[in-house]
């Protein structure tokens, strides 16, 4: 469990004039995708998760962003211009980090950070920014929307964070 939430650590913002991270929705759920544009999980499942996500609360309930999480094929899921093709060929108008690449290491800093261990995966924020819970893979949005109807149905200050990362079986390997 983490005892304080890492800071999203991201080179570029696209869809948002200001940088963002988990405390920079105050009152609002958070749900976090890390994906790659070349995933077919992430094109096929779990952006569109993301946008149902977002289409189905309110935008002062639940905010959602995603973090593009380059871990294999640097040379062409690097470049900005290629994924500012893709969010607009999609349609993603929700905004979009980033995820700065660590000098030499394959894993990108907030990745790292949080133990994610492929893409796509999701990453839950409670009302006070706290991270909650994260799934690697495709999952249910039947889940994933009873998780955050639980999350908002919490009385702001009261909750405390549920186990979260790998070792308490959120992700798989």
């Amino acid at each position: 469990m983490y005892t304080t939430t890492p800071d999203w650590v991201v080179s570029a913002w696209l869809n948002t004039p200001e940088a963002l991270g988990p405390q920079s929705f105050p009152g609002r759920i958070v749900v976090l995708e890390a994906f790659q544009m070349l995933c077919p999980g992430c094109v096929s499942h779990g952006l569109p998760t993301l946008q149902r996500v977002r289409d189905s609360f309110k935008p002062e309930d639940v905010a959602v962003v995603g973090l593009h999480t380059v871990f294999e094929h640097h040379a062409i899921q690097g470049q900005r211009e290629a994924l500012e093709a893709f969010i607009h060929e999609y349609r993603l108008d929700f905004p979009i980090g980033i995820d700065r690449q660590r000098q030499g290491q394959r894993l990108p800093e907030t990745m790292a950070a949080y133990e994610l261990r492929g893409t796509p995966s999701f990453v839950i924020f409670d009302r006070e920014g706290r991270h909650r819970h994260q799934h690697f893979g495709i999952g249910s949005d039947l889940a994933l929307g009873a998780l955050i109807g639980q999350l908002l149905a919490e009385p702001a200050g009261i909750a405390e964070p549920e186990p979260t990362g790998c070792a308490a079986g959120a992700c798989a390997v």
